[in-house]
């Protein structure tokens, strides 16, 4: 395995953990999940593209829909960074 092989496929398999966390964020409260300890991490290395993504999108009354935008955004820098 060639050092950019293993390089590509380290940013690959990150940015999916960071699409999975984004994901375990937004179903948090609705799985009953309390982020304690370690698992502090989840919310605060989300949180700033999630409230970006706030910032950008526009009202959509009740549904707060900037997670999901967020995971899109990801999966696209994904596929620009790592290719199809």
């Amino acid at each position: 395995m060639s050092a950019q092989h293993l390089i590509v496929s380290l940013i690959f398999s990150g940015l999916t953990l960071y699409m999975m966390a984004i994901l375990l964020q937004w179903l948090g409260p609705r799985l009953e999940l309390e982020f304690r300890g370690f698992w502090t991490i989840i919310p605060k290395s989300t949180e700033p593209l999630i409230e970006l993504m706030k910032r950008i999108l526009p009202p959509m009354g009740p549904m707060d829909i900037s997670p999901l935008a967020a995971v899109v955004a990801v999966y696209i820098v994904r596929l620009v960074i790592v290719g199809a």
